[in-house]
């Protein structure tokens, strides 16, 4: 469902000029799709679409292009690279150490990638806690957290 209404649409705003949330909950109605403007807001979020301005002067939802998303990717490796200290596990929570103040930035970058059992993080000012489903799956994500740094 989801999926399929996310793939919807993609179709729709490579289409169509959609500027606003409302026009595209039209639009996803006119294709036979119902949607609140909650999960609306999700999907544009989870589709990582964003506002270009059109030759007529106006905006409207596209999707950024393939190099936005490696920097981004960068950008998050970078993080890592160049914040995190240690990791470490704990049956299925991870420790992360960052430097001082980077914490933040380290939990927001985990919670921005697409983990598959990350339930979730913590974050204080050095500390970042990452509940994992299992402890198999924190020494799995752990070792890769290790090759960053």
């Amino acid at each position: 469902m989801k999926t399929a209404r996310q793939n919807t649409i993609l179709e729709i705003i490579a289409s169509q000029e959609i500027e606003t949330q409302n026009q595209l909950m039209q639009a996803l109605l006119e294709q036979g799709v119902r949607s609140t403007q909650a999960t609306l807001s999700r999907d544009i979020k989870d589709l990582r679409l964003v506002k270009e301005l059109t030759p007529s002067g106006r905006y409207r939802y596209s999707q950024p292009s393939t190099d936005e998303g490696a920097s981004h990717n960068d950008k998050l490796k970078k993080i890592f690279r160049e914040g995190v200290v240690s990791c470490d596990t704990a049956m299925n929570l991870i420790v992360l150490k960052t430097l001082p103040g980077l914490a933040s930035a380290a939990s927001s970058a985990l919670d921005g990638m697409d983990i598959q059992d990350l339930v979730g993080t913590v974050a204080g000012d050095d500390t970042v806690f990452i509940a994992m489903r299992d402890p198999k799956t924190a020494e799995q994500f752990c070792e890769e957290i290790r090759k960053l740094f």
